[in-house]
Formats: C-alpha cells, sequence, structure tokens
C-alpha cells in the first residue's frame, strides 16, 4: 500500500514540491542525489538522499505542531537520518535560503559523507551478498552426478 501511496504522492505534488524537486532531482544540487515521495519502512518522505541520510519535508498549514508529524520524525532520526522541514511559503517565496539551509546541513561534520572507497577496497558484489547459490558451493558442484560419472 505504501509503495502505491507514494506514487500517487507523486503525481500530486504541491507547488511547494514541485518547485524544491525542480532544484534538487537530476543531481543539481551539488551533484547530490535526492529522490521524491520515497517510501522508508512505513512511511512516505517527500524527499530524501540515501546517501547522506537526510529527508526533507515541505509542509503546509495541516502540519502545525502534529503529533503524528513528531513521532515520524523520531522514528526517522532512531533510522539514522535528519529531518529538515519546510513551510511551503518558504520554499515558493524564498527557494534560494532553503537550498542554502540544505547544503549547510549536508556540510555538518557530525554527518559526513560516506566518502569514495578505500584503495584496494574489494568491489560491491553484482549479484547481491551470498544469495546466489554458486556463490554458496561452488561451480563443480553444479555438475550433475550422471555426467561426471560418463567423464571420469
Amino acid at each position: 500500500m505504501t509503495t502505491s501511496r507514494a506514487k500517487s504522492l507523486r503525481k500530486s505534488m504541491t507547488d511547494a514540491e514541485r518547485r524544491l524537486w525542480y532544484r534538487l532531482r537530476a543531481h543539481r544540487l551539488a551533484n547530490i542525489k535526492f529522490k521524491r515521495q520515497a517510501v522508508i519502512g512505513r512511511h512516505v518522505v517527500d524527499f530524501v538522499c540515501f546517501e547522506r541520510s537526510l529527508v526533507i519535508e515541505v509542509d503546509g498549514g495541516q502540519h502545525d505542531g502534529q503529533a503524528s508529524d513528531l513521532t515520524r520524525d523520531r522514528w526517522l532520526t532512531n533510522e539514522g537520518f535528519r529531518v529538515m522541514r519546510f513551510w511551503n511559503n518558504e520554499v515558493l517565496n524564498n527557494t534560494d535560503a532553503v537550498l542554502s539551509r540544505i547544503l549547510e546541513a549536508m556540510a555538518d561534520p557530525a554527518y559526513p559523507s560516506p566518502g569514495t572507497p578505500l584503495r584496494g577496497a574489494p568491489p560491491s558484489p553484482t549479484r547481491g551478498e551470498g544469495n546466489n547459490r554458486r556463490s554458496k558451493i561452488g561451480t563443480h558442484n553444479l555438475i550433475p552426478q550422471a555426467y561426471k560419472s560418463h567423464t571420469s
């Protein structure tokens, strides 16, 4: 249900969300990747940068001090995300200042970027981490027993 809700929200973004998305999408802000209306746990967040663990919410008047927003922010924080909230009118009337605050948050040394892998580090697995049958047993065990007896 959450994935279909996220898709629905992507199609019906507010003017403020649309404006901010235009500035965040396609690595336009400091070459950082953001996703919109992304699912995290059972929540759909307006924007997220998974690389920097940053969630950005753009709120209208309906969000003024709602307990559900506080609970959600607490859950996201416990999962390792920073949550920034901006009012619709902030995004619409002062987009550059909002973007500056986002960049400042990303530059915070308390939340460093994961950076590039260390030199000599092994590459990431191409097929997941051990979910592939061949990676567990080796290819020699995949040869049918009947074939082995004929070739030995």
